[in-house]
């Protein structure tokens, strides 16, 4: 792919090889073409440290390996630092270790401080980490932000209703993603959720009010601190829509254009929402809502790069490979990437409920009719089990550049394929 002028930044690349070590705690598909990419890098030797056994990596990447380091749990800082000094001690003094996971950045941002490596500090983590925490610093900087509590009972969940009103949004202080978030729209919502898993003091929970509006995503990359790129994107519907409704087959647009006055708004704020939970080098992934008013409010943003397949489709945007970029990006403290010449967009394919996949429709006529926009899917297999979470059995990825054309596609793909559950 092609790929656009270097952006540098402050830490600068060396002719010696780094030890780069890389965190992963399970050998998953999406997150193995970060490592792979960090091992294509020049002038990087590369370790890995997981919760799988060695013997699961493909054997492309084990060739590319310096050394392994399984650890029981790869979310224990402790057990970071341990393994660390371990790769250390067999194959030359780490200079940095790296980590795609939400999960894994408050951990990693513990271990690399005990042992001098560059990387997050721990409290700036936290602040990405922590959605409480979080919005409490865009409240500090004047943000606009959901208005939120952290409850701990019955008691502060109704108190804070009685002041803000319903709907309401729960969710876990460090969830990721739209995994266990729920909107209470009813008193009687309220109550059975109050009988049946009530917050308590030591599992609370942080309500937020409902925003409402269209949502959207705001990737970016910083380096030092300083913000150096972003792409925009647009959920239809919101993930939390998808996640209360798993019938729902729903798409990700990238449009082409994201440098007009449609999209001003966020990009004056959204570098000002990353600056206001600390500097960082690294990719971002933030969610944000322009409301029926024309206002835009931030939800939350996560210190990795974004998962759902948002990094091939930014990929395919710009014509760079940006499981490449990012392990660069953390490594070296360099950007670079092509022009956004393209709209892309995917469409994520459910079946109704649950159960194995017993046949799919429409296909064929999905491929008479856009085939040559297609440049990537993954279609559920006869007889798979579908997968549980909002990313369903499989996706269409198009391409195309005008905007409009994949628009049209993602629209088509929903109403025309069917998976059928037994």
């Amino acid at each position: 792919m092609r790929r656009g002028p270097v952006v540098p930044g402050t830490i600068r690349s060396a002719m010696a090889a780094l030890h780069v070590v890389f965190i992963l705690p399970f050998f998953l598909p999406a997150s193995l073409r970060f490592v792979l990419g960090t091992a294509r890098l020049e002038n990087v030797r590369l370790s890995l440290i997981s919760q799988d056994p060695l013997e699961k990596l493909p054997a492309e990447l084990r060739a590319r390996l310096v050394g392994h380091w399984r650890v029981a749990d790869a979310l224990n800082a402790t057990e970071l630092i341990a393994a660390l000094r371990e790769l250390s001690q067999r194959h030359g003094a780490v200079d940095r270790a790296i980590a795609s996971l939400e999960q894994l950045q408050v951990p990693l941002a513990e271990a690399a401080r005990a042992l001098g490596l560059p990387g997050l500090a721990p409290e700036v983590a936290g602040r990405f980490r922590d959605k409480h925490a979080m919005k409490a610093a865009f409240v500090a900087a004047g943000i606009p932000c959901a208005r939120n509590r952290l409850v701990s009972s019955g008691s502060q969940l109704r108190e804070f209703i009685g002041e803000i009103g319903l709907p309401v949004v729960l969710k876990p202080p460090a969830g990721a993603g739209a995994r266990n978030t729920l909107r209470l729209d009813s008193r009687e919502q309220l109550d059975a959720y109050l009988r049946a898993d009530p917050p308590q003091p030591q599992a609370p929970m942080l309500a937020e009010e409902f925003l409402q509006g269209e949502e959207f995503s705001f990737d970016s990359v910083s380096i030092g601190g300083r913000p150096v790129w972003h792409s925009i994107s647009t959920y239809r519907p919101s993930p939390l829509t998808v996640m209360e409704n798993p019938w729902i087959q729903w798409c990700v647009l990238l449009p082409r254009l994201v440098d007009g006055p449609e999209f001003a708004p966020i990009r004056a704020l959204g570098p000002r929402a990353i600056a206001a939970l600390g500097p960082l080098t690294g990719m971002t992934h933030m969610e944000w809502f322009r409301r029926p008013d024309g206002s835009i409010a931030i939800s939350e943003i996560a210190a990795r790069p974004p998962g759902a397949q948002f990094t091939t489709l930014i990929s395919y945007a710009h014509g760079t490979d940006f499981y490449a970029a990012w392990p660069r990006v953390m490594v070296f403290g360099e950007f670079a990437a092509g022009p956004r010449e393209f709209a892309v967009g995917a469409a994520y394919l459910r079946g109704m409920g649950s159960g194995r996949i017993a046949r799919i429709d429409g296909v064929q006529t999905l491929r008479e009719e856009f085939g040559d926009l297609i440049v990537e899917a993954e279609l559920p297999q006869p007889g798979a089990l579908q997968p549980q979470g909002y990313e369903g059995a499989g996706y269409v990825i198009f391409r195309h550049p005008d905007t409009a054309i994949v628009e049209t596609a993602l629209r088509r793909t929903v109403q025309t394929i069917r998976i059928h559950l037994s």
